[in-house]
């Protein structure tokens, strides 16, 4: 058999590269005769780096050490260069939630990934690829900008300091220093449809998951306005408010596409040429439930499978629905509840593996 093995991440317990590795061993350990296709997924946020990184043959990975993280500390972060001239850079890894120590709504920004893009245009990359999930900022993308080129000021002229916080006071954009997009343009992965404001936007619904208090998302969705009144651009675009704003941002200064992040991570890596000739799909997150069939990589995965007459099978950490698939597996089942499913949870995806092989979807 010829088996592709494209998860999503579990989130928060086991990154997508190590879960198909997982379902890979346990896959093996039944049927070592078998050709194995391991394409890790992900829908444009955190991760996006690693799986490109593994399926694409040739990508390069480049060290840019030293960026500003979302707090100022240094970080040491990465982008991605593809063999056809490709940059992809991940936000979460310069300027994501987690690098925080503590939240940071008002101040927290995103200059870091504006210093990561800049070394990626250095080396002359053809376009740019911009996975934004995981973001610990709502500054609207000014972070980024002002390493870019872009100058924020307030009444007075001088500059505003970075962090979403500091929005409502903004009085001007200067953008002509702002270093120009590459040729063949860029592409931002947005896994949500919210715009940059209001009560569906990017501080209403997205801040308080990054600290905000209700009066630090009224203060940041003022913020975010006034910056839209002066920049321009879309601001009520599905996916504007993704990342605090980063994708509006990014589309209103360097005209940058708006694009779903898993059927764009799909098409780098190639699923559609893996599943011709296919006998199964493996895909799967770490919770498959009603929202899973909103955009996200394992039921893009599912449709192309579909759309090649290619068997599919789900393994997830939980099932609140029934995936579209041929057959499904839950960890929580095979290990007999949540907590040690969430103990071990690559022995249990080798053991999915191992389930799968012994009775593959007919």
């Amino acid at each position: 058999m010829r088996v592709v093995l494209a998860p999503d991440s579990f989130k928060g317990t086991v990154p997508a590269t190590r879960v198909a590795a997982a379902l890979a061993d346990g896959w093996r350990s039944v049927r070592p005769g078998d050709e194995l296709v391991l394409l890790p997924l992900a829908d444009g946020g955190e991760g996006s780096l690693d799986a490109l990184e593994l399926a694409v043959p040739g990508a390069v990975r480049r060290a840019v050490p030293g960026v500003s993280g979302p707090d100022g500390r240094p970080v040491d972060a990465a982008w991605l260069l593809l063999p056809d001239r490709t940059g992809v850079a991940e936000l979460a890894v310069a300027s994501g939630l987690p690098l925080l120590d503590r939240p940071d709504p008002l101040g927290a920004h995103t200059r870091g990934l504006g210093e990561v893009l800049a070394a990626a245009l250095a080396e002359g990359v053809d376009r740019l690829v911009v996975c934004v999930g995981g973001s610990a900022s709502t500054d609207g993308g000014t972070g980024l900008l002002a390493a870019l080129g872009v100058r924020f000021l307030d009444g007075d002229g001088r500059p505003l300091p970075l962090g979403g916080g500091a929005l409502d006071r903004l009085s001007a954009v200067d953008l002509h220093r702002l270093v120009a997009a590459p040729p063949g343009g860029v592409d931002v992965l947005v896994d949500v449809a919210a715009p940059l404001t209001g009560p569906a936007g990017a501080a209403a619904v997205f801040g308080p998951q990054k600290g905000a208090s209700p009066g630090d998302v009224a203060l940041l969705d003022r913020g975010l306005l006034r910056l839209a009144s002066l920049l321009g651009g879309d601001p009520a675009a599905p996916g504007a408010g993704a990342a605090g704003g980063t994708a509006y941002g990014l589309a209103a200064a360097w005209g940058a596409r708006l694009v779903p992040g898993a059927a764009r991570v799909a098409e780098l890596v190639g699923l559609a040429a893996a599943l011709a000739g296919a006998d199964l799909l493996v895909t799967g997150e770490g919770r498959f439930d009603a929202t899973s069939l909103t955009g996200k990589a394992p039921a893009h995965a599912l449709a192309l499978a579909r759309d090649a007459g290619v068997r599919t099978a789900v393994v997830a950490g939980q099932l609140a629905i029934a995936p579209p698939a041929d057959t499904a597996l839950a960890l929580v089942d095979l290990a007999g509840g949540v907590a040690p499913a969430l103990a071990e949870p690559e022995e249990h995806l080798r053991a999915a593996g191992a389930a799968l092989a012994a009775t593959p979807p007919p």
